[in-house]
């Protein structure tokens, strides 16, 4: 989880074949309308989101195995409805960095719908995971092959 840019997907790939799961990309179970939307630089608003966030928890509700999942879930209240559609424990993820490096890592970017004009509200909009859920805050200001190796190192800690 994270701000646009934080390297959701490329984490959750590597991740992914790290540890032989499956990786999904949020981005790929928004509706046409919302890519449609954040591609004018409009940011998404709540109304928005839920249904998108429904089928994200839908997905983690009857993985096929370990399955990672890439989601923005910005605010808890989207966190907490991923939870409750998943039915299960969810361990969140949050990719951390500054503002500075996410506008970096967006204007180098090519191809992808979320314009960087939309970082702003993206910081808004961002609750870091409090201390009572259930979530790691991992630092992207690293070479990928080290975030990858935290988070791990986290799940083997933790256990399933």
């Amino acid at each position: 989880m994270g701000v646009a840019g934080c390297g959701k997907s490329a984490v959750g790939a590597a991740l992914a074949a790290r540890l032989g799961a499956t990786y999904l990309d949020g981005d790929d179970l928004h509706p046409q309308a919302n890519i449609d939307k954040m591609s004018r630089g409009e940011a998404l608003t709540d109304e928005d989101r839920w249904p998108w966030l429904t089928l994200v928890g839908q997905k983690l509700a009857a993985p096929d195995g370990i399955l990672i999942l890439g989601c923005s879930a910005l605010k808890r209240r989207y966190r907490d409805h991923i939870r409750k559609e998943a039915g299960a424990p969810v361990l969140f993820v949050h990719l951390a960095g500054s503002r500075k490096l996410i506008a970096t890592r967006m204007a180098a970017r090519a191809g992808h719908f979320m314009p960087a004009s939309l970082i702003d509200s993206q910081f808004a909009a961002l609750e870091p995971p409090g201390p009572d859920e259930n979530a790691v805050t991992v630092d992207i200001d690293r070479p990928l092959e080290r975030i990858v190796d935290d988070i791990a190192t986290h799940l083997e800690e933790s256990g399933p």
